[in-house]
């Protein structure tokens, strides 16, 4: 448990230090992201981003259970 705490923590202060150059990517305006826009009404859904994100998230976790 304490490994895992350390490694979220550490994964998060790398995320933190990185965001500016994070943001400038492309995620959340992917082709396949729903963005349905009319007058008072705005839905979004990155059906395409999540997907993305979580095969990422299951290549890191295979990697660090090896």
């Amino acid at each position: 448990m304490q490994r895992a705490l350390i490694i979220v923590g550490v994964s998060i202060l790398v995320i933190g230090l990185l965001w500016p150059w994070l943001s400038k990517l492309p995620l959340g305006r992917l082709p396949g992201d729903i963005l349905i826009e009319r007058e008072g009404f705005r839905f979004y859904m990155p059906l395409t981003t999540g997907i993305l994100l979580s095969l990422l998230l299951s290549l890191l976790l295979w990697l660090f259970r090896r």
